[in-house]
């Protein structure tokens, strides 16, 4: 089934908030004819100190680097984007959230050249759930290996977050589900695995965590980067080289992380058990210190939380 969006009230635009379904883009605006847009996804959690986002000013930052390289003018600092978010999820309410900040070319130009043509950036957030499910998180999920593949690199540039690149994950993560699968495993052109549908992909292997080398076939995942500093805490042997598909039938664990799939354990590929079956020690150990932070059950060293003001401080602001 298909995830449900849950509407909220209010969504930034341009630095001003607009009612959810004012947030409108016209049919001929390079964003959906072309998909001509960058975005992130970035998780807001309930902490004992109110709501707290992950990472914000990391996934901006990333904004910010998918509009350079795709010659999208941002006329927003950091500063101020993370403003915006956090007065966002403050005037929605919103305890825990998913925040969607977008940065699309608009209406006026009707060819391949967007340059000098209108564009708009928002900020919706609304509530959302564990993307692979509170089941798949406890005992793990099944994945198969997809049989769609990622492009070669300089095709089109994977370290940016860009909304017409998600068309190949769409079709990996449909099949996969036609399937009768959670989530797919997808290879590069080169036949080693590169990444999920929307995750990173991490093996353990004779007690060394693994992870994919940079190939330019995947996406830099925050939340992948967390897991490899989570790793180093926890005293893990981590290294990233290239990952052969053999390995994910091999290995003694696998997981799949991102900001909506968090850390998730995958418990088959292709319908072979991964280890024993069940979620293994160090995913959980990765996973508990994960969660621990992010619900603010944990001390915070790296500060990667940013807490959101409360409304009446938003409003004197």
């Amino acid at each position: 089934m298909a995830h449900q969006l849950q509407e909220a009230e209010w969504i930034w635009r341009d630095g001003e908030f607009i009612p959810w379904h004012d947030a409108k883009v016209h049919i001929l605006s390079a964003a959906v004819a072309f998909g001509s847009s960058v975005f992130e996804g970035i998780r807001c959690y309930s902490t004992p100190d109110g709501p707290a986002v992950f990472r914000l000013r990391d996934h901006l930052r990333r904004l910010e680097d998918s509009c350079r390289i795709y010659r999208i003018p941002l006329q927003y600092s950091i500063d101020e984007l993370t403003e915006a978010a956090l007065a966002a999820i403050a005037r929605n309410g919103l305890d825990s959230c998913y925040i969607r900040p977008c940065v699309l070319r608009g209406y006026g130009t009707a060819g391949m050249n967007a340059l000098g043509g209108p564009v708009e950036a928002y900020i919706p957030c609304f509530p959302w759930g564990a993307y692979l499910g509170e089941e798949g998180l406890k005992n793990g999920i099944d994945a198969c290996v997809s049989s769609w593949q990622r492009a070669e690199p300089n095709t089109f540039p994977a370290m940016a977050k860009a909304a017409g690149h998600y068309n190949s994950g769409q079709l990996v993560k449909m099949e996969a589900v036609l399937n009768g699968y959670a989530e797919a495993i997808v290879l590069g052109p080169g036949g080693l695995v590169s990444e999920g549908s929307g995750e990173n992909v991490f093996v353990v292997y004779r007690g060394t965590l693994i992870t994919p080398a940079v190939d330019g076939t995947w996406l830099f995942g925050i939340t992948r980067d967390t897991v490899l500093t989570l790793a180093r805490d926890l005293d893990v042997p981590v290294r990233e080289q290239v990952v052969p598909r053999e390995m994910l039938y091999a290995a003694d664990e696998v997981f799949v992380c991102g900001t909506a799939a968090e850390v998730t354990p995958v418990r088959s590929v292709d319908k072979i058990h991964v280890g024993d079956g069940r979620p293994g020690s160090i995913t959980r150990r990765i996973q508990s210190r994960f969660m621990d932070i992010v619900h603010g059950r944990g001390p915070d060293k790296h500060r990667w939380l940013t807490h959101v003001p409360q409304p009446a401080a938003v409003a004197r602001a």
